[in-house]
Parts: structure tokens; sequence; C-alpha cells
């Protein structure tokens, strides 16, 4: 079990220690891409010790009705969906209870990629070694959406790192390779693998990507 000791003291840190982890996909060329907004400033970090550009990829996650903040899917760029039908059974619904939802976040995929970008059009990840980087996974919805987005898109191989993640995640997700610095049996939310977990704003994600 990992102790409390073993928190990282923010995002930053986080990002640097995950990065050395990632140091040997350095001579590919790597593109990271960072999950907004918390992924994003561990992805700076990453993307700095790898000499890489960073980009976002934009995924929300489609919420239980009543408890929204239990993922029965997730949603991203260029139409991706993604259902977790375990979840959904086990609430004894089906998709056409969240569709709703789904196409609510669907356009607020649209309307938060233009705003984090700006004019900046989404990096071509053609042939490219794409590294997906969040703070934390726990029940890996939106990164199995931005796995699929970034295949989509014609990336080469895509890496999944993050710093913390419950063992059984790199079973959940269609990525190439699974980086993760903590896998702790007892895991309940992210944030308590932080010291500082404040949110993120759109202002640190759009400078973090050299967004005016």
């Amino acid at each position: 079990m990992q102790t409390w000791s073993m928190r990282f003291a923010d995002r930053a840190e986080a990002g640097r220690v995950l990065a050395r982890s990632l140091a040997p996909l350095r001579p590919y060329g790597p593109l990271v891409l960072g999950l907004p907004r918390g992924g994003v400033p561990v992805a700076a970090e990453v993307a700095a010790a790898l000499g890489a550009d960073l980009d976002v990829v934009v995924v929300r996650k489609v919420g239980a009705p009543g408890h929204e903040e239990l993922a029965v899917g997730a949603v991203g760029e260029r139409g991706v969906t993604v259902r977790m039908d375990d979840v959904l059974a086990g609430l004894g619904i089906t998709w056409a209870d969240v569709e709703a939802t789904a196409e609510r976040e669907r356009e607020t995929v649209a309307r938060r990629a233009a705003e984090l970008r700006g004019d900046a059009a989404p990096r071509d990840l053609a042939g490219r070694v794409v590294v997906l980087v969040d703070d934390g996974i726990a029940t890996g919805a939106t990164m199995s959406a931005a796995v699929r987005v970034v295949r989509d898109r014609g990336a080469a191989g895509v890496v999944v790192a993050t710093p913390v993640a419950p063992p059984d995640t790199a079973a959940r997700l269609d990525a190439d390779a699974f980086v993760c610095v903590y896998l702790p049996r007892h895991f309940s939310a992210v944030g308590q693998w932080y010291s500082d977990f404040g949110q993120v704003s759109d202002q640190e994600v759009r400078d973090c990507l050299g967004v005016g």
C-alpha cells in the first residue's frame, strides 16, 4: 500500500517525476498531448523534458444520472464516443438514458477545443508517436476516449502516461504502452495523491500551450 509520504507536491512535480520514466521515448520525437485541464501542467513538464511539442486532446466524461461524477462513458474530438457497458449495466440503465447528456458534452468538446487552442490548429498526428498525459486516471473512460481520438487522427503509436492510477488501468486502455509512477492497490481518488490538487484554470492551460 502506498503511504501519504509518496504524494506529489503538485502537478508540476508529478510531471517531472513521470518524465523520467518516459526518457527512452525522446529519440522518437514524440508529441505530448495533455487532457485538460489538470493533465496539461503535467504534460507540459513531460514535453519540456523530452524536447517535444505540446498540445491538448479534448475529451469529456459522461456522468450517470444523479451521480455526475460517476463516468458511464466519455466523448471526444472527431465524434468519438466511449461507453462503459459494465457500469451502465451495474446501474440498470442504458446509453439512451444518458444520450442527451452525451450530446451536451459533445458540444462542450467543440467549444473547449476552440477556447484552449485559440486560432491554432490541432497538431498533425499522422505517423507520430503520441504520449497522452493526465494528472491521474480513475475509471479510464476519458483516457479511453482520448486514445481513440489520437488513433483516429493517424498516430503511429500511443503511450498513455500518468502519475497515478488503479492497478487494473492498463487492461482497460487500448494503448501500445502504459507508463505510471504509482499503482496503489487502495485507490479512491486522484487528488489523494497530491499535496496541492487545486483547480487548473483555462488561462494556465493556454499559458502552457503558448496561446495568448
